[in-house]
């Protein structure tokens, strides 16, 4: 039987709820549209033609998805980014607008085409994802870095790399906490980005990628790159991270999972809300898997994100 929860410190917890609308947080990284396609079987693994047996469209996209968890949660967020200046991404901006969220930097090109996903989610909540990055400018030279001066915390994901060293190198030299979506990608991206990197969250697939293996042991051995934290997350069996010399591990959440897709995303965000406003590792883990449980018993990547009370109060539910 797995270990219950850890429910964090129930005072600085209630202090979050006060300090979350001074916080605030950019978010840099990939934008897209995700077109969601629900089957009520387990995927078969062969080729095969499927009935959906529902399908929809909503924004996605790593640091896009955790813009928006910051946002419900009730911190001031930016979102920093790039897509084309087409139909995906005026939608993309659209919903950005309508959550409260800053895009003044949030740039459409006029020549880019902006990055679209295809997410089929089968009967037990898993999905697969087929995405097409898109295609506009790597330079950040246009970033305002002056701006990052007020924010409480960064987060980047590894799909614009330029635009997360620039801002990463900036926050670092404010000593601003810099959070790393450590999604899939290739090794130089790692490498160019951890040394920028407070705090660097891996997806098992992406830890197993870059560092051989997705064990407690890899974090270890990734402590050379100098982050504070570096940390995997394990879906439904939690998150572990290294943090001075030591192993530690937050356990899950228990929820009747719908769909995991953005589980990670919803994460991030709550761990940079966490972070910016002055949590500790410990409960800013465990606010964090709160917030993405309760993502998990809704479908698509942004329903079902809790707000902050709502996170809270969840969380004084569990033993």
């Amino acid at each position: 039987m797995s270990s219950p929860a850890n429910i964090g410190n129930p005072s600085a917890l209630a202090e979050l709820v006060s300090k979350a609308d001074r916080v605030q947080v950019i978010c840099l990284g990939l934008s897209a549209l995700d077109q969601i396609w629900r089957v009520d079987r387990l995927f078969a693994g062969r080729s095969e033609k499927i009935k959906a047996a529902g399908y929809g469209t909503l924004g996605g996209g790593m640091a896009a998805n955790a813009a928006v968890t910051v946002a419900r949660l009730g911190a001031a967020v930016a979102f920093w980014g790039r897509a084309g200046n087409d139909a995906a991404g005026q939608e993309m901006r659209s919903a950005f607008g309508a959550e409260g969220i800053d895009v003044e930097n949030f740039r459409l090109f006029p020549d880019g085409r902006s990055s679209v996903s295809g997410i089929i989610v089968d009967s037990s909540g898993e999905r697969q994802i087929v995405n097409f990055r898109g295609l506009y400018p790597e330079a950040a030279d246009w970033l305002p870095l002056e701006t990052v001066a007020r924010a409480s915390s960064v987060l980047a994901d590894p799909r614009w790399v330029e635009g997360a060293a620039t801002l990463f190198r900036e926050a670092r030299a404010r000593g601003i906490p810099t959070v790393l979506d450590g999604d899939m990608a290739d090794a130089e991206v790692f490498e160019r980005l951890l040394p920028l990197t407070d705090h660097a969250i891996f997806s098992e697939p992406a830890l197993t990628a870059f560092g051989g293996s997705a064990k407690d042991e890899t974090l270890a051995a990734l402590a050379r790159f100098g982050c504070r934290i570096i940390a995997v997350t394990r879906g439904g069996e939690g998150v572990s991270w290294y943090e001075n010399g030591r192993l530690h591990r937050q356990a899950a959440f228990a929820v009747d999972v719908v769909d995991t897709t953005g589980a990670g995303d919803v994460f991030h965000g709550a761990y940079a809300l966490a972070v910016g406003a002055g949590l500790d590792v410990r409960d800013a883990m465990a606010f964090s898997a709160a917030a993405a449980a309760m993502k998990c018993r809704h479908a698509g990547g942004r329903n079902g994100i809790p707000t902050i009370n709502e996170c809270l109060a969840f969380m004084r539910t569990k033993p």
